[in-house]
Order: C-alpha cells, then structure tokens, then sequence
C-alpha cells in the first residue's frame, strides 16, 4: 500500500501534495483513516482497525506541563516488534566524548565537502565536524555535515541521543517519519525529535547540508521580552506533517544511535506504519524566508541573539546549550556606523554555515556548503577586505539581498574530531584573511583614524 495522506483541509496547511499542521509546539491530532481516534481517552480496550496503540515520551513524566512532550501513535505493529540489535560501524559519525584531539583556539574554516561518488544515503553520507557535552547526561551538542546521493529506501534511522536539526544547502529532501511526510528544501529546516524514527529520500538525486545534535533540553522559540508579542520567528509558520503510515512488508533495516554508536536491526514491517496519533511530540519544519527581523534602525547594531530561530535552553537561566541564529535578507540603516558584524571573542562558540549567497563579514572564503568554527574567545569578525569596504563604504540606506548564513552557537567549546581535521576541504590558510589588518594607529591625529 502506498503511503497515504490524511486531508483533513479544514485544520492544516498545504505544501505542494502533502499537507501540515500549522504552530509550534500545539497540541495536534490526525489521521489517515477516518475513526481511529477515540474522542473519550488515550488507550482504549479496542481500537479501530485493529491497531496497537503506543506512547512515545519525550521527556520525564513529571516535566512541567508546559514542557512535557508525548505523542500517543495509533500502529499496525507496535515498536517493539523487531529481532535484536547488533552494533555496527559508525563510518564518519562521532559522538561524545569528543577526546580524539584537544579543543584548538585556532579559527577553521572548511570548503563545501564533495558529494560522493558511491551510493551514499542521508545516515551514511553524515560526517561529524565536532561536539561537545554529554549525550548520556543530556547537554552539549555535535555538529555535523551530510553529503548524500542515495535514497533511504529499505533503511530506517532514528536518534536515542538528542534531537536532530537539520538544515539543507543542496537539494531538498523528503522525509518520511513515523508521523508524517516533510518536504524539506534549501531555505527551509526541520527537526527530529529523538527517537522518531525516518527514512531519507532526495527529491533531487543528491543533497548537502548542516546538522546539530542537540543532546539537551528541546529546541523551543526564543522569549521575545522587550520586543513585544510578535516578532522573530512566528509560531503559526511551523508545519508539522498530518498522519500518513506505509503499509509494507519484506526485509527492512533500522539502525539506531544509542549512546553514541550504531546500533542495526531487522524488521519485517515499515516501522512508518503510524494510521494516527495525537500529542505534541512530533517532527517540524519552518521556512527561514519567513523570519520577521529586528534590527536597529539608528546607529550600532545589536547583539546576533536578535536573529535566533531556536533556542536549547540550559540549566543556567539566559545561557542557552544551543542557539540557532540565521542573517536573512535585511534593510541595513544605521548611521555612524560600521556596518558588518565588529571583531569580537565570546563565551558561546560559534560554528557557521552559508546556506546561499555572500555572508556580510567574509567577502571571499566563505561560500555556499562551506563552515566556520570560532571556539570559545577566540577573536574573529570581519576579513581586511570587508574591513576596508565597511569603513570606506557611504552610508546609504542598503538592502542586504540574496543572503542566508546562519549560526549554531554553542555554551561549550566544540571540539574537533580526527576526520574533520584531516579532511581536504579544511581551508589551513583561513587564519591569512586577517594579516593584512595593518597598524593604523595615530596618537597624534584627530580625523577618527583616517589619514
């Protein structure tokens, strides 16, 4: 049986042939066949169609309400149904403890990576740029890159360690989950919950893009405070796919990441065979040309948290595990002003990434699939070229156009792995960018540093 899509067109959002739910974070409930919801309660005796009913907790049972995620899935066979794991190689993923090298306080920046000349499907294709924390303790965070050509056909994946941000650069990808079907293009993000599981298939033929692994509390939206109601990133834009389910025997894989390893199974069914489910625990997806900015409209510029998408909050009230910040297309106003991001070290480590277009700071090196890694107070900011134009620059109202980076800012240093280090795309002249930065200074002029 194909995989089937609920209608339901009074209470979701159309994307091309699928459909989604609007909000983030709602309390939803779907289905792909009529009836299968009982309106009174949670486990009935007997269920509809002869299905298994089964929850999935995404944190403790007493989290507080306002916190708490669980989706109860209504299925052909239950999750439980599969014959026992066997770990198998975790080919170019890692995980904690990031100890294969000491953390560096030297500036990286990598090419885009090649796509494979192999059959390499989305899990195959992942290779870790770093990490940092505890998966077993829930805090920290990997980062990772993916470069695939192969559909995800047969296999299934799901992640027992953290939830999954994914950000596509090349191709779109169509992700099929446990509750639904996301369609996911460059422009775009979504998120995995852990442990729901998915197969990856590339609309496209082949794909590229960033991951971060948050092993830490659930991505939510950030308080807006000051700003108001409204702002930022707006709930009602984020999707979440309605109930389809495959119906499909034969031989099949899911391979899990539990504790930091891959795990194999086989499973004689599709384990994508959720009919319907209600609950808030649930994958997403979110159109990143949809971000309202906030930006000044004077002089300086503010702090980048201005752009966050998605916070991870920590146990430290204000200090977030994980940030996911975006500089979108933008009217740049501000007078006096040096315009592009200042030179700056910080507390929070910064992984970058350029989904399309130029970024502001970087006027060369820093292309479309390629990454930055700036750790914990080491000094970056703007290249000398950049410098130059910025100061130079007449400052008219300007429009920054055609432009899409983003940030995955971390509370701890990243620590490399063995892989990255050695791949070819590491650009080990990175650090030449900032050389021509010369000595300007003039204790006995007054013209503001100009000559």
């Amino acid at each position: 049986m194909e995989s089937i899509v609920s209608p339901l067109p009074s209470a979701t959002v159309h994307d091309a042939q699928l459909a989604y739910m609007s909000g983030f974070g709602n309390e939803f409930a779907t289905e792909a066949l009529p009836g299968v919801l009982d309106p009174r309660q949670n486990s009935p005796q007997h269920v509809r169609y002869g299905l298994y009913i089964e929850q999935v907790s995404g944190t403790a049972f007493t989290a507080l309400r306002s916190y708490n995620k669980r989706t109860w899935m209504h299925r052909i066979r239950p999750s439980v149904v599969h014959k026992p794991f066997r770990q198998i190689s975790n080919g170019t993923i890692c995980s904690t403890p990031f100890d294969e090298l000491p953390p560096t306080p030297n500036q990286l920046r990598w090419s885009p990576i090649a796509i494979p000349q192999e059959p390499t499907d989305f899990i195959q294709g992942i290779v870790t740029i770093g990490g940092n924390g505890d998966a077993a303790s829930h805090v920290g965070a990997a980062i990772h890159l993916y470069s695939c050509n192969a559909d995800m056909d047969d296999r299934f994946f799901y992640n027992a360690d953290g939830e999954f941000l994914i950000v596509p650069q090349l191709g779109a990808l169509r992700i099929h989950t446990e509750c639904g079907i996301l369609d996911v293009k460059p422009g775009e993000i979504c998120v995995i919950p852990r442990g729901i599981k998915y197969r990856v298939v590339l609309t496209d033929g082949q794909a590229r893009g960033y991951i971060c692994e948050n092993y830490g509390q659930h991505f939510r939206l950030p308080d807006l405070g000051p700003i108001g109601a409204n702002g930022l990133a707006n709930p009602r834009m984020f999707l979440t796919p309605v109930a389809a389910f495959e119906d499909r025997e034969g031989e099949f894989e899911v391979v899990a990441k539990f504790q930091g390893n891959l795990w194999s199974s086989v499973i004689n069914h599709s384990p994508l065979n959720v009919v319907a489910w209600h609950g808030n625990y649930a994958p997403y997806k979110y159109d990143l040309t949809t971000f309202q900015c906030v930006n000044t409209v004077n002089f300086d510029h503010s702090d980048p948290s201005i752009f966050t998408v998605l916070t991870a909050p920590s146990e430290l009230h204000g200090t977030a595990n994980i940030d996911f910040v975006i500089f979108p297309d933008r009217w740049m106003v501000a007078e006096h002003t040096f315009r592009p991001p200042w030179f700056h070290r910080n507390y929070m480590s910064e992984f970058m990434g350029l989904i399309w277009g130029l970024y502001d700071a970087k006027e060369e090196g820093f292309v479309p699939g390629g990454c930055s890694l700036h750790n914990c107070m080491s000094g970056h900011g703007p290249d000398n070229i950049t410098w130059e134009k910025a100061t130079n620059a007449d400052l008219q109202p300007h429009k920054q156009q055609n432009t899409l980076a983003f940030m995955f800012e971390t509370r701890f240093a990243t620590r490399t792995t063995k892989h990255a280090m050695n791949l070819s795309e590491l650009q080990m002249d990175y650090y030449e960018c900032w050389q021509g930065l010369e000595r300007r200074f003039m204790p006995n002029s007054s013209t503001n540093g100009k000559a």
